[in-house]
């Protein structure tokens, strides 16, 4: 970084989001349940598939063991990612959130191709037809609640992380919801090639779900800028500030990692503006950024009216 650069810039306090209410508990405790769901979920098909002998039961405890991987390394990703900057990461450890959520994608995707290849290739005949619905309806009751509940802290902290697990949860949920209508056609029609269409139907709606995830979080891992309705409430932001001696701006750049949003630009102040004038002003213009975009990291170049570039003018 420049000398100039951290001599004029103005740098944001802490979001007032992380000072206040901590979101980390809700976080780590929505990834804990998750992890929590899918270990007892593998322990109850384990069980019952010993019992009952059902390949198909312990194939669903296998695919149990994939989602709780998933749900590791959302936790992981949520309990590093609000670890402060340090000298090897002076943006903070936030995108750790969005390269857990592309791996959740990706996991969805994998899930998804084994899932019809499965169906296709060995059918979902389960051998004690009673105890494998029972189970696999719980486990779809389960995944379908807890995927529930770990949306809403996704929504409610912005996590990247929490928002790929929900996915996760859903689709899984709605695989195992794919298998019971499934059987159930099979079983009251007789026919048997239902059943790989129903899952095929269902592999291509997970498949829907992980290219979402996938997309979302690389955009945020390449740097894309913030929505074209938060670059707007910058500029009204900046615009408000002209009766305070703001000329205009220029070199806006924003970005995203996890759910911390990044913004920086460059202010011209009108001519004869003090630096001291200029200096609150900015601190005031941070707040209100701030304000507009529910929280963010603002950081201000002050310039003078007479060095205005092509640009914005307020």
């Amino acid at each position: 970084m420049s000398s100039g650069r951290a001599m004029a810039g103005i740098v944001s306090p802490p979001d007032p989001r992380t000072a206040g209410a901590d979101p980390r508990p809700a976080k780590t405790g929505a990834a804990a349940l998750s992890i929590a769901s899918n270990s007892a979920l593998i322990l109850l098909k384990v069980v019952a598939g010993s019992i009952t002998g059902s390949v198909a039961i312990l194939s669903e405890a296998m695919h149990s063991s994939v989602d709780l991987i998933a749900s590791i390394v959302a936790y992981i990703s949520v309990r590093k990612a609000d670890e402060p900057a340090d000298e090897e990461h002076r943006y903070g450890h936030e995108k750790i959130e969005n390269l857990s959520a592309a791996i959740e994608g990706m996991l969805i995707l994998v899930g998804s191709g084994v899932t019809a290849i499965r169906h296709l290739a060995l059918g979902t005949k389960v051998e004690h037809l009673g105890v494998g619905i029972v189970v696999i309806a719980v486990s779809a009751a389960a995944n379908l609640v807890v995927g529930g509940v770990v949306a809403r802290r996704a929504r409610r902290t912005e996590s990247a992380a929490l928002e790929g697990d929900a996915a996760h949860l859903r689709t899984d949920a709605l695989s195992s919801f794919g298998v019971l209508v499934g059987l159930a056609l099979v079983q009251i029609t007789g026919a048997d090639w239902i059943d790989p269409i129903v899952a095929l139907g269902v592999a291509a709606a997970i498949v829907v779900s992980g290219v979402r995830i996938l997309t979302r979080s690389s955009r945020v891992l390449v740097d894309e800028a913030l929505p074209d309705s938060e670059q707007r409430a910058i500029d009204e932001a900046v615009r408000a500030f002209g009766s305070h001696g703001v000329a205009g701006y220029h070199n806006l750049r924003t970005r995203r990692a996890g759910a911390r949003r990044y913004v920086d630009l460059h202010v011209q102040f009108r001519s004869g503006t003090t630096l001291e004038s200029a200096h609150a002003i900015a601190h005031e213009l941070q707040d209100e950024i701030r304000a507009r975009l529910g929280g963010a990291d603002v950081l201000i170049h002050l310039e003078p009216e007479d060095r205005v570039r092509p640009g914005t003018e307020v």
